[in-house]
């Protein structure tokens, strides 16, 4: 169940992220308030997480999601680049991401 924990915080941290970009400097209020929830349910999420894992792994994964998946929204949802190296650094990140989760 911790590794559930940590997807969940994982995809908030998603979240947030595209919520920050949408809020336009803060500008808008609606986008920057979803901003803050998903910051507060990702942390809370990662800090139930921790309960039971090892900090330095479910950090890494915790950011990789955040990271990896942050990239595929731009991909998806702003039309950023979805060149053959962009998809391969991304690839990468997913791959120490499976990494460390099976070593652990």
């Amino acid at each position: 169940m911790p590794w559930v924990w940590v997807a969940i915080a994982g995809a908030f941290e998603i979240g947030w992220a595209v919520a920050l970009t949408r809020s336009a400097g803060f500008t808008r209020f609606w986008p920057s308030a979803l901003m803050i929830v998903c910051m507060a349910a990702s942390l809370g999420a990662m800090s139930i997480a921790l309960r039971d894992l090892p900090m330095g792994t479910a950090y890494a994964v915790w950011t990789g999601i955040g990271a990896a998946g942050t990239a595929i929204a731009g991909i998806l949802l702003f039309g950023e680049s979805a060149s053959p190296a962009r998809l391969l650094a991304i690839g990468l990140i997913v791959a120490g991401i499976a990494g460390l989760k099976l070593v652990d």
